[in-house]
């Protein structure tokens, strides 16, 4: 299914395909490139980074929200992640806590593939019970 999405999205769709061609996957040989956009408006991108020590790797999702940390942004307006899948292919657990504790459940998501099919979602669809600050009484 291919349509024509809004500008910003195509954008971060954009910035995640090209960002993927230089994700580091020698061993599965799946790359995945990951955008989002902050509140600001400020694009930051990820790429996975694979490691023989499998669990030690990086997503790509992860990768895209440590870079917006280490630029001092704190929260996430929407998101677009592309593999080379043959569907769209969501995050990992562990990357869609991480985009609970930055983005609102509302938050866009757009999946795509290589290929040009797209899944459109929220963080709070990803993550329905998402564990947060306030669980901890620090909210």
């Amino acid at each position: 299914m291919t349509r024509t999405l809004p500008p910003p999205t195509q954008h971060l769709l954009d910035e995640a395909r090209d960002v993927r061609t230089r994700a580091y996957a020698p061993y599965s040989n799946f790359q995945v490139g990951a955008a989002l956009r902050t509140q600001e408006g400020h694009v930051f991108v990820g790429c996975n980074v694979e490691n023989v020590a499998y669990p030690e790797g990086t997503c790509a999702e992860a990768g895209a929200i440590a870079a917006m940390a280490a630029a001092g942004a704190r929260r996430i307006a929407e998101v677009a992640v592309i593999a080379d899948s043959p569907s769209p292919v969501p995050p990992c657990g562990g990357c869609r806590q991480k985009l609970a504790e930055f983005a609102d459940p509302e938050t866009p998501v757009t999946l795509a593939t290589v290929s040009g099919e797209t899944l459109h979602t929220t963080v709070g669809d990803l993550l329905p019970g998402a564990f947060g600050a306030a669980h901890m009484d620090k909210a």
